[in-house]
């Protein structure tokens, strides 16, 4: 058998901030990733994140809106949101505005003292 690897550099992020009165308030991520089975990208929305003092003003629900246009922007034929299990008003959240529940993320974490740049 013969491994051969191969660096594609055709998949990107975006970030996405909400500021206010040069405060970010919150953000999230899209990452647009091509492979070879599909001819369109699809997307991966990641850490979408409101900072505690601006919650409960609908800030999310405007993160997620902003970030599926972005993906039909750039042709994604799907969006994966992930969360942890724990998160059950996430997983609601995420329903309410369209998502699926479609099967289990499975995860391995690589690097054990990563450091958190903000509080869950």
């Amino acid at each position: 058998m013969e491994v051969k690897k191969e660096i594609k550099n055709d998949s990107y992020s975006i970030k996405i901030s909400l500021e206010e009165d040069g405060k970010v308030m919150g953000w999230a991520y899209l990452y647009v990733i091509f492979q070879d089975r599909h001819k369109e990208p699809y997307g991966l929305m990641e850490n979408v994140y409101i900072e505690p003092d601006y919650r409960s003003r609908g800030l999310g629900k405007e993160l997620v809106k902003l970030l599926v246009e972005e993906a039909k922007e750039r042709g994604c034929y799907k969006l994966i949101g992930t969360s942890k299990m724990s998160k059950p008003e996430v997983h609601a959240f995420y329903e309410k505005y369209g998502f699926e529940k479609m099967g289990f993320e499975f995860r391995m974490d690589l690097l054990k003292d990563t450091k958190i740049l903000t509080k869950d």
